[in-house]
């Protein structure tokens, strides 16, 4: 594990922007065990331009619970590099107290306890709160960005077809937005949403398949406190192998980074004093790019839900990462002059709903939104004596209760849930409600298959995701997390090569291996095969728990990490 000092040192050019007080400034805020709305808010203003960044929302528009990760694992060149530090040594990392409010909002440790404490983060009418105060002070100086992965991961989105939230963000007023789960609706909602929309939908990495054309604008430029900026939109690049490309048949993507290098010398000649890159490509393929296209001054990145409170520095290039589940709000404040970036000043700010105040006007647009939903959303279906949460490199909780209704209700020797990571925590004593159940699973195709698979079938499946996970080039990640297995135990080595990662793989009940010849009755969900046959997963666990109403799980041994 790398110290604090040696990642300051690694990042030392940072120094050479930053301007006073980006080091230290955290952790006084971290320090404050007393929250109120003006401390978490107050913000010495610095320079001409604001950026204001919020990313993968998935569709909560009131506040929730959500464990961050005990486990994320890096490879190659990034390992132990932020955001591949977790836990007791994150907090190390950046000088938080452990049982600090910054501590429950950035870690999972003690998470069941903190949360009692500080209570649920997040909710569009507190980020409403927060981006109309700025708004109030940098007026004209200001933009709002929106990274993606917005109108999909709850209920009420998947019932009114992302509607709910396109409403509750045009009310927010981003200035430019990008995409990813967003085209799980399907290319005639996308077009038809995206036509709707009073500010523009940047995708500079989608092509029309047949004409090879851009099929939505690369960037947009902006006048802001006297600056122009282009922003450039970088939709998720795997969308159409993460995702079912029978939805969207006629867009193609990629990283396409000569495209981006294209885009942002365009901008340059167009005038562009400021170049920042609104992206869905995961923290570790935008450090990548960063070293690799110049030009870039910030990189807005999304997807991979990693939230830190200090940039990360890439050559002259500002990495910024605003956590999910709207958490978290980034402001950055810019001193751009003479067509250059001078100077800045960050903040990550935790969204505690007990502490910010809801904006009138939003909670009245939600309370509308909801309205029709709200007794379905609160109907019981069970109560958790476990931590329910997914995020986690191998597994979760959630993912967990998932993968034994499926070898339950499924009747299968296997059960296979994806590694997602969107969904939303539940505490232990609480009662697992539709909504909490939507949050882990509501989505565009959620069938429920059972088939029978042969072992080798099966090893390929987990060599395959741990591939797009491990891949020491970040350019072949995908950025989610390993498939969740139920009935099945595995080793992996995350450092093997392709095809070596995963062995041992043994069936639970029995002890027995798993033979690469011999045929399994599998259960999983959120195949991308257009075919795919089965209830949805939420009946399936819905039917489990209504014989299971108490949902006590044992600690999850299946995966044996090898080092």
């Amino acid at each position: 594990m790398i110290s604090r000092r040696e990642f300051l040192m690694a990042t030392a050019a940072l120094s050479a922007v930053a301007g006073p007080g980006l080091v230290g400034r955290w952790s006084r805020a971290a320090a404050q065990q007393t929250l109120t709305e003006d401390a978490l808010l107050d913000f010495e203003a610095h320079g001409n331009v604001t950026l204001v960044h919020l990313t993968d929302i998935h569709a909560q528009l009131r506040p929730v619970y959500f464990r961050e990760p005990s486990q994320n694992i890096g490879v190659g060149a990034v390992a132990g590099l932020p955001p591949h530090v977790t836990g007791a040594d994150f907090l190390n990392l950046y000088d938080i107290a452990p049982g600090s409010p910054h501590a429950y909002a950035l870690t999972a440790e003690d998470f069941s306890a903190l949360a009692r404490t500080y209570g649920r983060m997040g909710g569009l009418d507190r980020i409403a709160t927060i981006v109309k105060r700025i708004r109030a002070e940098r007026g004209d100086q200001m933009l709002l960005l929106d990274g993606g992965d917005t109108w999909q991961g709850s209920y009420t989105a998947l019932k009114t077809n992302g509607q709910d939230m396109v409403e509750a963000m045009n009310a927010l007023a981003p200035d430019a937005m990008t995409g990813h789960w967003e085209f799980t609706y399907g290319a005639e909602r996308v077009t038809e949403i995206i036509g709707s929309l009073p500010f523009p939908f940047l995708g500079g990495n989608i092509y029309d398949a047949e004409w090879n054309e851009p099929a939505f604008e690369a960037y947009k430029m902006f006048e802001r406190g006297g600056v122009n900026i282009a922003v450039l939109g970088q939709a998720f690049p795997y969308t159409p192998i993460a995702n079912p490309r029978w939805m969207f048949p006629n867009w193609s993507f990629g990283i396409r980074e000569e495209d981006i290098a294209a885009n942002v010398e365009a901008a340059r000649a167009a005038g562009a004093d400021l170049v920042v890159l609104l992206s869905h490509n995961g923290f570790d393929v935008d450090r990548a790019l960063a070293a690799r296209v110049s030009g870039i001054d910030i990189i807005l990145t999304g997807h991979t839900h990693d939230a830190l409170p200090e940039p990360v520095k890439v050559g002259s290039t500002l990495l910024i990462a605003s956590g999910s589940h709207g958490k978290f709000v980034t402001r950055l404040d810019l001193d751009v002059r003479d067509g250059a970036l001078k100077g800045f000043r960050h903040r990550l700010i935790p969204v505690f709903s007990d502490v910010i105040a809801p904006d009138a006007e939003m909670d009245g647009l939600i309370t509308r939104l909801r309205a029709p939903f709200e007794d379905e959303l609160r109907r019981e279906l069970a109560t958790t004596e476990t931590l329910l949460y997914r995020r986690g490199n191998f597994n979760g909780t959630f993912d967990d209760l998932i993968c034994q209704a499926l070898l339950d209700v499924r009747e299968a020797d296997i059960a296979l849930s994806p590694g997602f990571r969107w969904g939303t925590s539940v505490l232990p004593g609480e009662k697992i409600t539709v909504e909490d159940l939507h949050n882990a699973c509501a989505m565009t195709y959620p069938a429920a298959y059972r088939s029978t698979m042969s072992g080798e079938t099966i090893h390929a499946i987990l060599e395959d995701v741990a591939d797009n996970l491990f891949n020491a080039d970040p350019y072949y990640q995908q950025g989610g997390d390993m498939v969740r297995v139920g009935g099945m135990a595995y080793t992996i080595d995350p450092g093997a090569t392709m095809g070596n990662r995963i062995t041992d793989m043994t069936l639970v009940e029995t002890g027995a291996t798993v033979e690469p010849g011999r045929d399994y009755v599998v259960a999983g969900w959120a195949s991308v095969n257009e075919a795919t046959e089965g209830p949805p997963i939420w009946e399936v666990v819905e039917d489990y728990l209504a014989q299971n109403p108490v949902v006590e799980l044992k600690e999850n041994r299946l995966v044996t990490l090898k080092n």
